[in-house]
């Protein structure tokens, strides 16, 4: 209740959910701008709750968590959350957050040329990644993260260039962010993730995007 009075005097419009299963029910019958979901939860978990919504949209989700345990963390990245945050919080931390992750997905202004690295096309226009000719699914932070990569192809990017590239300059996160959502991208642009062969990693300086 205290989380949702502060984001309603921050101007948002905010619908709650008791259960996991009524977070997807009513996420089905009116979808959100941004989803923000407590790892916690009766019945399903957070982690399920995201994994779920994932499957069916690339809205923006924010994972709550308790502890700031890196099994936790990663784990909400792995589910495929955007961004997470640890309680205690204050309330005007948790509305930065998402005015960041709404400007992220209102301002991106993607270059109009089409991209190829061997197999894989990027069309930053029209936001569709292609793999061998087929279609690539892929979140709104996903998308942006391939295309500054590819800004230009070559280019190593630190991971605290990406986040503030990618998450806003006003963003104050940690590289484990860019680190999961590396790893969800090559699972599904790369023929062989454990080896990649477009996004790369260069040691000790952070990653690059190659044909």
């Amino acid at each position: 209740m205290s989380v949702r009075l502060a984001l309603e005097d921050e101007g948002y419009e905010v619908a709650e959910a008791e259960s996991g299963e009524d977070a997807l029910l009513a996420f089905g019958q009116n979808p959100a701008d941004v989803v923000l979901i407590d790892i916690m939860l009766p019945g399903m978990d957070g982690f399920e709750v995201c994994r779920s919504i994932r499957k069916i949209s690339d809205v923006p989700i924010v994972m709550v968590t308790a502890r700031a345990d890196t099994h936790d963390v990663v784990a909400g990245l792995e589910a495929g959350a955007d961004d997470y945050l640890t309680k205690p919080h204050a309330p005007k931390e948790l509305a930065a957050r998402i005015r960041a992750l709404l400007r992220r997905v209102r301002t991106s202004d993607p270059a109009t040329q089409h991209l190829v690295f061997a197999e894989l096309e990027i069309i930053p226009d029209e936001g569709l990644v292609r793999v061998n000719g087929a279609e690539v699914r892929l979140t709104k932070t996903e998308f942006r993260l391939l295309v500054e990569l590819a800004s230009p192809a070559g280019r190593v990017f630190s991971r605290e260039l990406l986040l503030e590239k990618v998450w806003g300059r006003d963003y104050f996160g940690d590289g484990r962010l860019v680190d999961v959502h590396i790893r969800r991208l090559r699972t599904k642009i790369e023929t062989d993730p454990a080896n990649p062969k477009h996004v790369v990693t260069v040691r000790g300086l952070g990653y690059k995007l190659q044909a």
